[in-house]
């Protein structure tokens, strides 16, 4: 395992660049779709393992498969990242840019006798695997040209690049997640890392990659366990090949987070796009981080941690071996909190625009009326639907159950009260004192003042305190909104 002492970084090109000292953790996200729930709290965990051991945090576009890589897809895994906070500490390395030196490597490989020439045709391959399965014994690679004669080599046809993987023994990772797990040489076959045209293989490009980045420590799902044991045949061989520098670099492999029933996670579970989080559910980027964080680790009984905290705390032996289960209900409650917590005009900035263009005027009124309106929100959308009352339009319309508050009896109580407020101080302390006052002259309990209010003033039933209401709403706009009301009686 490579040591906190020099190690080395590499961009695009090929070949080692500028050194690098310390603990150098990356993510490497394939760019076929959305950055989802899994690959976040994998960039988390190396994010914070990084930071924790004072490091580097790199980020890897591994875009081989060039059929499915796709621009939009780079573009929204690094919005993702950089909203929560989890942006590469250098720019990217994009995988493809960087084929000549995965061949250069192969060649090495192949010119030092660690690798192969191998002519098996696709039928070939297809009909011992078709063998293999018939006599129900596992299908491996056992080629005829592992050790064959150059001069046996068919002059014209195509042919890949196979590693030679040790037939003997045994190898043991240390893994800093799962602890130590062994394979047996005899399990891992001869496979290819440089194709027929010339392209590399992930396995071969992965290696490199890591190597040339100074990668020192390798974070990711427990679905690469298996890629652990095959990779580590090309480092291996590299450090025969060239010697120092191609050490072994530590393992942590995470479990794979499911659902709450245990099923393996997916969209019926809630589980979505890391943007989707953001733009349909209205969630915060510092509850995302939490709920993500307390996915498979913990620290005590704490519930609530705050970024500076979980550097200080995060230790990656303390990753659980099992799976995860994702629960959306806790990732909102999370973010219920941190709404709570959130700045007015932070908040008010990230409603105004699912409340359309309010203006400056209408972001002052927004901001102004947070502090009410987030106490009763989880999230951004229902802080929208809280302060929708406020820029609607006269005359209001009207749900359901508002409208069945207005009798002719509410409608008359409406009158009354707005000839009452009409020329009290508008705050809130006078205005209350006034409609208690109002109330107990008429021997009513105040919500039967307060109930057809809040209907005439929001067209709801819900809504925050309704001498809240009366005085975010001001004098004139509250008093209009009465009359609508009362007024419709006659």
């Amino acid at each position: 395992m490579a040591s906190a002492s020099d190690t080395v970084s590499a961009g695009s090109g090929a070949g080692a660049a500028a050194v690098r000292k310390g603990v150098v953790t990356r993510f490497a996200p394939s760019p076929t779709g959305y950055l989802h729930i899994g690959g976040a709290r994998t960039a988390l965990f190396n994010w914070l393992f990084a930071r924790h051991h004072g490091g580097t945090y790199l980020l890897r576009i591994e875009d081989t498969d060039r059929a499915r890589s796709t621009e939009p897809a780079i573009e929204a895994i690094f919005d993702g990242l950089n909203w929560l906070g989890l942006g590469g500490d250098e720019e990217p390395v994009f995988q493809f840019a960087r084929s000549e030196r995965h061949a250069e490597i192969a060649y090495k490989l192949l010119e030092a006798g660690h690798a192969y020439r191998c002519y098996l045709t696709q039928e070939e391959l297809a009909a011992r695997r078709a063998a293999a399965q018939a006599e129900r014994r596992p299908f491996r690679i056992e080629s005829e040209w592992r050790d064959a004669d150059p001069a046996a080599w068919p002059e014209g046809q195509p042919w890949v690049v196979r590693i030679k993987a040790p037939r003997d023994g045994a190898t043991t990772i240390d893994d800093l997640v799962q602890g130590p797990i062994t394979v047996q040489n005899v399990e891992i076959d001869d496979y290819v890392i440089l194709r027929s045209d010339g392209t590399p293989t992930y396995m071969l490009a992965v290696v490199v990659d890591d190597h040339d980045m100074g990668v020192t420590h390798v974070i990711r799902g427990d679905d690469h366990i298996n890629n652990a044991f095959r990779q580590l045949v090309i480092i291996r061989a590299m450090q025969a090949v060239e010697g120092s520098g191609w050490d072994d670099p530590a393992y942590a492999h995470i479990p794979l987070i499911h659902g709450a029933d245990g099923a393996k996670l997916s969209k019926r579970h809630g589980a979505l796009g890391v943007d989707a989080y953001r733009d349909e559910l209205g969630l915060l980027p510092e509850a995302v981080f939490n709920y993500l964080l307390r996915l498979g680790w913990g620290h005590g009984d704490a519930e609530i941690i705050s970024r500076d905290e979980a550097v200080a705390w995060f230790e990656i032996g303390d990753v659980g071996k099992g799976a995860a289960r994702f629960d959306l209900k806790k990732l909102q409650s999370f973010n219920g909190h941190y709404i709570r917590e959130a700045g007015d005009a932070r908040l008010a900035a990230l409603v105004a625009p699912r409340l359309g263009g309010l203006g400056d005027a209408g972001l002052a009124l927004l901001t102004e009326a947070m502090p009410v309106l987030k106490v009763r929100a989880a999230d951004l959308n229902e802080l929208a639907a809280g302060a929708r009352f406020l820029f609607a339009t006269r005359p209001l319309a009207l749900d359901e159950k508002a409208a069945g508050l207005l009798t002719d009896d509410a409608r008359a109580l409406l009158a009354a009260m707005a000839e009452r407020l009409a020329n009290e101080d508008w705050t809130a302390a006078p205005l209350e004192a006034s409609l208690k006052a109002m109330a107990e002259e008429r021997g009513l309990g105040l919500g039967k003042l307060a109930q057809p209010l809040r209907a005439a003033l929001t067209g709801t039933t819900t809504s925050p305190g309704i001498f809240d209401v009366l005085v975010l709403l001001g004098r004139d706009e509250s008093l209009a909104r009465i009359a609508d009301q009362a007024t419709s009686a006659t």
